[in-house]
């Protein structure tokens, strides 16, 4: 397989922090087998989507896209850095403009990645919106003129109308109720089979991992405690922590 991000030895402290947010982290995104990054809350695992992200520069160790350094000065890497890797965020209320119509909104990667414009960029829009399962019609209107669960797939659809590589996704699902929750989970699913992209999945859910990841790392206090297959980390897991998240998971009385 080959790796399209990876953390080597990274760290990331921030200043007047007695701990590190992150310390000494490696793992890898590998071409097509979707990640999950578990762990408590403050285990680490927004920090290291940020790094991943290119949002935050690690203070020791490197982010790899492609295999080389990513480097915030070289603006051409860059560039094809954000069409190759997309975020969508965890609240869809907040990460939509509400001053933007939607299709405004899910074009504006391909303006501003200077990828498409006009009638190109219409029909990439009007693409996206059906890939994830909206109206024809929801290009015109507005964010507060769609549900909750709507306005995820409108932020879905922004991330992958450049067609990208990877698609990273923070706690995607955590503001939804639970139906919405299993929809959003299989459209995720259907579009990395549909559109080869590989996703990265930053969770406290390990149902919602265990459904859509090939791979899992769990993090604790800003370090990997266990990393491999799904099956295997939360089938039989190895460290202790791991066995304590598992067992922290709520279920039914029999």
């Amino acid at each position: 397989m080959t790796a399209i991000l990876e953390l080597q030895e990274a760290g990331l402290r921030y200043r007047r922090a007695s701990t590190p947010a992150l310390d000494d982290v490696s793992f890898a995104v590998e071409e097509g087998r979707s990640l999950g990054i578990v762990g408590e809350s403050g285990a680490g695992k927004t920090t290291a989507l940020s790094l991943l992200l290119g949002l935050a520069r690690p203070t020791s160790g490197a982010v790899l896209f492609d295999g080389r350094p990513l480097d915030a000065r070289d603006r051409q890497g860059m560039r094809a850095f954000r069409r190759s890797v997309q975020p969508v965020f965890q609240d869809p209320y907040s990460s939509l403009d509400p001053r933007q119509s939607v299709g405004r909104i899910v074009g504006e990667p391909l303006a501003s990645l200077g990828i498409a414009r006009g009638a190109d960029a219409k029909g990439r829009v009007a693409a996206a919106l059906e890939a994830v399962a909206l109206p024809a019609d929801a290009a015109g209107r507005y964010p507060h003129e769609f549900s909750g669960g709507q306005r995820q797939r409108i932020a879905i659809a922004r991330a992958i109308v450049s067609r990208p590589r990877v698609l990273l996704a923070d706690e995607p699902v955590s503001a939804l109720d639970v139906t919405t929750r299993i929809q959003i989970i299989e459209l995720l699913g259907e579009l990395a089979r549909s559109e080869g992209m590989t996703v990265v999945m930053v969770s406290h859910d390990l149902s919602v991992v265990a459904s859509l990841c090939a791979d899992t790392v769990v993090l604790r206090a800003g370090r990997v405690v266990e990393h491999g297959p799904t099956a295997d980390v939360l089938g039989a897991p190895r460290d202790p922590y791991t066995r304590r998240l598992l067992a922290s998971v709520p279920r039914l009385p029999a």
